[in-house]
């Protein structure tokens, strides 16, 4: 007998099979592949097979390359388990979408492997329109992945075309290229500080934060207009500081920073009220920014002043390359600090 109760409830999912769908769940005895079938399942527009064989099939454009990224959150490390699941589903993609965005390169597919502690269609439901609604934004397809029993865990591997040597590398920064970050930093730290208790800030400074660390906006327009302008980019996903050092490690060089104008990338006007070192820790090491750092030769300072208007990002200098292979702070004076900012280390950060 199907009850008012669960006739409702099949009204929420939509195709021939609803009330079927509905009864498994209700009952206990959805699977792997219909948790597919339901939530993560339609037709690939770009590839030549998607979700369904045991390998998707992806046809490689002429003179292009093709970008590879994979990236994973665990629950209770890179998020916590009181977070929109639709946030969650859009995060999971973003942050890997981000990678694509420091390379240059045009998304086209992702493959999605999940682990679950149980089947919880509202919370699935949810999650899985959190991605399909950044997949759409950016027409990049699901095209395979895998489904298990276990602590709550997503890992995302997106698969992106960049036209040949052209993609942005990590090793290209000349020494006397300026410096750049885009958007805004620090807001997905503060965030996290007030989850920690260790801040608080007004309810909508919250919120605004909040939502800069569960949503963050993958810069791939600028990624792809970048090319061919600057010499080399990274996405800031553990910190500013930590991630422009890949930068100066692959390339030989080091660089001077003017924390002022790091400082200065803060989005709310409330954050200058806060101590300057707090400013400084924000916006230098605070990570899940996911926002570019970049290097480009002077020349190309009025191409990138365009490319902000054109894309819609704030673009920030920040600092120049030069030949010391150390990365130098320098407060509003010019007078060099000591660098007391650690960037997030999965390993050795709390």
């Amino acid at each position: 007998m199907v009850t008012p109760e669960l006739s409702h409830f099949a009204l929420r999912f939509v195709g021939p099979d609803a009330m079927h769908f509905a009864l498994e769940v209700m009952l206990g005895f959805m699977g792997e592949f219909d948790l597919i079938e339901t939530f993560f399942k339609r037709p690939a527009r770009n590839a030549t097979l998607g979700v369904g064989d045991d390998c998707a099939l992806w046809p490689l454009s002429t003179g292009q390359q093709l970008a590879i990224s994979s990236d994973m959150l665990v629950e209770g490390r890179h998020f916590l388990s009181t977070v929109n699941p639709r946030f969650l589903g859009h995060k999971a993609l973003a942050v890997n979408l981000s990678d694509l965005a420091a390379c240059g390169a045009e998304p086209k597919a992702f493959m999605l492997a999940l682990a679950l502690p149980e089947v919880n269609a509202s919370w699935l439901s949810e999650f899985s329109k959190g991605i399909w609604d950044l997949a759409d934004a950016h027409h990049c397809d699901l095209i395979g992945g895998d489904t298990t029993r276990g602590p709550l865990n997503i890992c995302i591997t997106v698969l992106g075309e960049v036209p040949a040597h052209l993609a942005l590398l990590r090793s290209g920064a000349k020494v006397g290229d300026d410096i750049y970050v885009s958007g805004h930093l620090g807001d997905a730290r503060l965030a996290l500080e007030v989850f920690r208790g260790r801040l608080t800030i007004p309810q909508n400074v919250f919120e605004q934060a909040r939502l800069r660390m569960e949503m963050p906006t993958p810069r791939l327009a600028l990624g792809q207009a970048l090319r061919g302008i600057a010499t080399a980019a990274a996405d800031i996903s553990d910190g500013l500081l930590g991630d422009l050092q890949h930068i100066l490690k692959a390339s030989h060089v080091g660089a001077d920073i003017d924390t002022a104008m790091v400082v200065s990338t803060l989005a709310s006007g409330f954050m200058c009220n806060l101590p300057l070192a707090t400013q400084r820790m924000l916006t230098l090491s605070g990570g899940d920014d996911y926002e570019l750092v970049f290097t480009a030769p002077e020349h190309a300072r009025a191409d990138i002043a365009g490319l902000s208007v054109s894309t819609h990002t704030p673009i920030t200098r920040i600092g120049k390359v030069n030949d010391s292979q150390q990365l130098r702070l320098l407060d509003s004076e010019g007078h060099a600090m000591r660098n007391e900012f650690e960037s997030f280390d999965h390993f050795k950060s709390d």
